[in-house]
C-alpha cells in the first residue's frame, strides 16, 4: 500500500458555522482575535439567562457543557440511557452519562476544527431515574446468570432460565423506551446523540434511523467486534449489538476499526459476510509500522463507508489509558487524536454523520478521568456530526 505523498493541509479544515461566516482575524497562531470576550461575564449564559457565552463558567444546570439550549430550539439532543446489566466483566458504565456530565463543566469550548461550535444548538434530555432503578434491579438477576456460567453451567440450565427471561424481557423494553424516544426527536427534525451505557443501547436508535433513512452505514471504533449471538443468554448483551444492528433491514455496511478482542465465530462471520469490512488494530499498527500514514488509512477506512453514515462509539477503542475503567479494556487501540482524525477525515470526505452513540465509559472510584475523556469525545462527536450535515 503506497504511503500519502502529500500530508493534509489541517489549516483548510477549519469549519465555519453561521455564525463565523463573517470575516475573521486570525493571526498566524491560530487565535481569532475577533471572538476574544473580556467583558467579565462570569457564567455560560448571557446577561438574560437564555445564550450561551463561551468563555465563562461552565454551570452545572443538567445540561452537557453547561450550555442553555432548550431540547425545542437544540439541532442536536443528547439522550443518555445510563444501563450496563448485561455487562460481563467490569460494572459501572451504567453512571456513564452521570460521569460525562459533570466532566463537561470544565470544557473549554473553543473547537480547532469547528469554530464557534458551541452556538450550534445542544439540548439535553435529564438522565431518566426510572431507568436507573430498572438497570439495577435487572443487573442482580443477570449477574447471577453470569456467575451461573462463569462457575461452569449451561445457558440451557432450568435454574437460571427465569433470570434470561426477566433480563431479555427488561432489555427488550429498554430498546423500545430508546426507540420510542428517538423517534419522537427524529420526527423534530432533531440529530441525537446517545450517550451510554453498555454497548447494548443504541440498538433502539439504530431502528429508527433505519426507519428514517434508506440505507446506512455503521462505522464502529471499538476493541470488540460485538458480533456475538446472544452472548451469554442475553439476546441484547453488549457483545451482541452488531449482530442485531445488522439484522436492520436499513443497515447496509458495518465498517469496523481498532478490533483486537474476537472470538472465533466471530471471524468467521466478518470473513463471510460481505456487509463488514474489517479494519482490526493489528493491520492498523502493521500499516503504521510499515510506513503508511494515518492519514492515508483513514482514506482507506472512510472510501469503504456509504454517503450516510452513523458512528457507533465503544470507548475502549481507545487505548486503555484513555478509558482504563471501561467495562472490558484491551491493549492496545487508537490514540485520543487517531480517532478524532478518523472523524475529521470522515466528515472532510463529504459523509453525512446521521448520527452517533458513546457508549463504555465508566468512571473510576476516583478522579474523572474516563468522565474527562469521554466529554471531550462527546463534544467532538456532536461537532463533527452537526457540521456534516452542510457538507453533504
Amino acid at each position: 500500500m503506497d504511503v500519502a505523498k502529500e500530508p493534509i493541509d489541517q489549516r483548510s479544515f477549519r469549519i465555519e458555522t453561521a455564525a463565523s461566516k463573517e470575516e475573521s482575524k486570525i493571526d498566524e497562531s491560530g487565535i481569532d482575535e475577533s471572538e476574544i470576550d473580556d467583558s467579565g461575564i462570569d457564567d455560560r449564559n448571557s446577561a438574560d439567562g437564555t445564550n450561551n457565552d463561551a468563555n465563562s463558567v461552565g454551570v452545572r444546570n443538567g445540561n452537557f457543557f453547561g450550555l442553555t439550549c432548550s431540547t425545542e430550539a437544540a439541532s442536536l439532543v443528547f439522550l443518555s440511557v445510563p444501563w450496563d446489566v448485561t455487562t460481563s466483566y467490569g460494572e459501572g458504565t451504567a453512571k456513564g452519562p452521570e460521569a460525562m456530565l459533570a466532566a463537561s463543566y470544565q470544557l473549554d469550548l473553543y473547537d480547532f476544527d469547528v469554530p464557534n461550535a458551541w452556538e450550534i444548538g445542544y439540548g439535553t434530555l435529564p438522565i431518566s431515574a426510572e431507568i436507573k432503578r430498572e438497570n439495577s434491579r435487572v443487573r442482580v438477576l443477570a449477574k447471577a446468570v453470569i456467575d451461573h456460567l462463569e462457575a461452569g453451567g449451561k445457558v440451557q440450565d432450568a435454574a437460571i432460565q427465569p433470570n434470561l427471561i426477566q433480563v431479555n424481557q427488561a432489555s427488550a423494553a429498554l430498546n423500545e423506551w430508546v426507540y420510542a424516544q428517538t423517534t419522537d426527536l427524529l420526527a423534530q427534525g432533531k440529530l441525537i446523540g446517545v450517550v451510554g451505557g453498555d454497548h447494548s443501547v443504541p440498538l433502539g436508535y439504530m431502528q429508527a434511523l433505519a426507519e428514517k433513512h434508506e440505507s446506512y452505514g455503521i462505522l464502529q471504533i471499538d476493541a470488540h467486534a460485538d458480533l456475538r449471538q446472544g452472548f451469554e443468554g442475553f439476546t441484547y448483551s453488549h457483545a451482541s449489538i452488531m449482530h442485531n444492528a445488522l439484522q436492520l433491514q436499513g443497515v447496509s455496511r458495518l465498517v469496523q476499526v481498532g478490533i483486537r478482542d474476537v472470538c472465533e465465530a466471530e471471524m468467521r462471520r466478518i470473513r463471510r459476510d460481505r456487509t463488514i469490512v474489517l479494519f482490526d488494530d493489528w493491520q492498523l499498527k502493521d500499516n503504521a509500522y510499515a510506513g503508511v500514514s494515518w492519514a492515508r488509512q483513514c482514506e482507506n477506512i472512510v472510501a469503504t463507508l456509504p454517503q450516510k453514515v452513523y458512528v457507533s462509539f465503544d470507548i475502549d477503542g481507545l487505548s486503555p489509558e484513555f478509558c482504563a475503567h471501561t467495562g472490558t479494556p484491551v491493549p492496545g487501540g487508537l490514540d485520543f487524536n487517531q480517532a478524532l482524525y478518523l472523524l475529521k477525515s470522515l466528515v472532510k470526505a463529504g459523509k453525512t454523520i446521521i448520527g452517533f452513540d458513546l457508549c463504555e465509559v465508566a468512571p473510576g472510584a476516583s478522579g474523572e478521568w474516563d468522565g474527562n475523556v469521554g466529554a471531550r469525545l462527546l463534544y467532538k462527536l456532536a461537532n463533527f456530526t452537526c457540521f456534516s450535515q452542510t457538507r453533504s
